[in-house]
């Protein structure tokens, strides 16, 4: 870890002048040699370079929605030329120009972080070796070894011997309490951060392998900050904690108030649009104004949450314009209550065992089988009067005709309705 931490030497410098300037301010409030002086300064610095990083940020989300959407491009394109590696690799790239999708955006966070994060580690590691590094002079070695967090110095880690971590001041039972907590904390932290990533601001309609990753990642990246916490220095871990810290808040941030189209999250920001519109009757911001404006603009492209948040607001007497604003409208409240009367149940299908009871009662007993019995459906009762004068030249009967019995057997057996028939004429006998 030291020979890595060493390729970034050339930034230490600038890390610790940063973390030098901050201990004067905070040095005057708690006093230069406590802790919560070197402490928040360290805290400090993560803020600094996060709120730097909050482009690269916007360019990750954007990336890892892009992501998401061209997945089942990418797969189709991976089985269409999976013997010709090269074709494939041309293919992607050029989905990728088309799209405007760079897949190493969502790296960039963590790829800008690593210099700092291992100057830190460097600067952290001379304190505890008692080295001056970068601006650290030997005055503020001495300072920052005195300084403790909850008992463990700065300086100390979790694998450290009892005689070095006496040579700070303090105790292994301490040191090893202290960064225990430390450790469970940023791995709880990282895990909850990409949970509510998989949960709530995922595209649920969208089954791929890349959502199967972000899951395996969802488990992954807290085992292995659980087995290497152990071997960063409190400060450290101060560090990695904050920066866990800051990276839930912020992805809280956007999943409420700018969700994945499609996922959990935009169904219940739409739900809270929803209400703060029918209770004003506008639309009361730009940012939601832009948000409504894309959804009028995808038309019959809409997702399932946004065809609900449309059809809600036609419920409610309003209709969302290409602008992003919304007027008062009787017609649109009309043709959603329309739509929703015109909804028709499918009739109640007869099961196999009822129909095929029903054709063998139809074929033991032709001339007592009810319409209801063959068919499943009630009979409707006619007005009809039931004594029709018969043909003078038909033959009565007390027997039904000839065949007769073989074409009630074959109405009942198809679930045709039995009734009158009208009289063969007498040409045709």
């Amino acid at each position: 870890m030291d020979t890595i931490a060493s390729l970034f030497s050339f930034i230490t410098t600038p890390v610790s002048w940063v973390i030098v300037q901050f201990h004067s301010l905070y040095g005057m409030i708690f006093g230069p040699d406590t802790g919560w002086a070197w402490g928040l300064s360290i805290v400090s610095l993560v803020v600094l370079i996060r709120i730097c990083l909050i482009p690269l940020f916007v360019k990750q989300i954007k990336s890892t929605r892009n992501m998401q959407v061209l997945q089942p491009k990418m797969k189709a394109i991976q089985e269409r030329y999976k013997n010709d590696k090269q074709r494939q690799s041309e293919e992607m790239m050029k989905l990728y120009k088309e799209t405007g999708t760079n897949p190493l955006s969502s790296c960039l966070p963590i790829l800008a972080q690593s210099p700092f994060f291992f100057a830190l580690y460097h600067v952290l590691s001379s304190i505890a070796n008692g080295k001056t590094i970068g601006v650290i002079n030997q005055g503020l070695l001495d300072s920052a070894r005195q300084a403790h967090i909850f008992g463990a110095p700065l300086a100390a880690k979790f694998t450290d011997s009892s005689d070095k971590v006496a040579s700070l001041n303090s105790s292994l039972t301490d040191v090893r309490v202290v960064t225990a907590i430390m450790i469970i904390m940023m791995s709880a932290s990282q895990f909850y951060t990409q949970r509510q990533l998989m949960t709530k601001n995922v595209d649920l309609t969208v089954k791929t392998p890349y959502m199967q990753q972000q899951k395996m990642l969802m488990y992954i990246f807290p085992l292995i900050f659980a087995v290497t916490g152990i071997n960063f220095p409190v400060g450290v871990l101060v560090y990695w904690l904050t920066t866990n810290v800051w990276t839930m808040g912020q992805q809280m941030y956007v999943i409420n108030q700018n969700p994945t189209p499609g996922s959990k999250a935009q169904d219940q920001y739409l739900t809270r649009l929803l209400k703060t519109i029918t209770t004003h009757n506008e639309v009361r911001s730009r940012r939601k104004r832009t948000i409504v404006q894309a959804i009028v603009a995808k038309g019959p492209d809409r997702n399932d949450n946004e065809r609900k948040f449309v059809m809600s607001l036609a419920k409610a007497g309003l209709a969302a314009q290409p602008d992003g604003t919304v007027i008062k409208s009787d017609t649109a409240a009309a043709e959603a209550e329309a739509g929703g009367a015109q909804k028709r149940q499918q009739p109640k299908r007869l099961t196999k065992a009822q129909r095929q009871a029903a054709a063998q009662l139809a074929a033991d007993k032709p001339d007592e089988v009810s319409d209801t019995e063959a068919t499943g459906e009630p009979a409707k009762t006619s007005l009809e009067k039931k004594d029709e004068p018969q043909d003078p030249k038909s033959k009565p009967s007390g027997r039904p005709a000839a065949g007769a019995t073989g074409a009630t057997r074959q109405k009942a057996k198809s679930g045709q309705r039995k009734g009158q028939q009208r009289p063969k004429h007498p040409s045709k006998k």
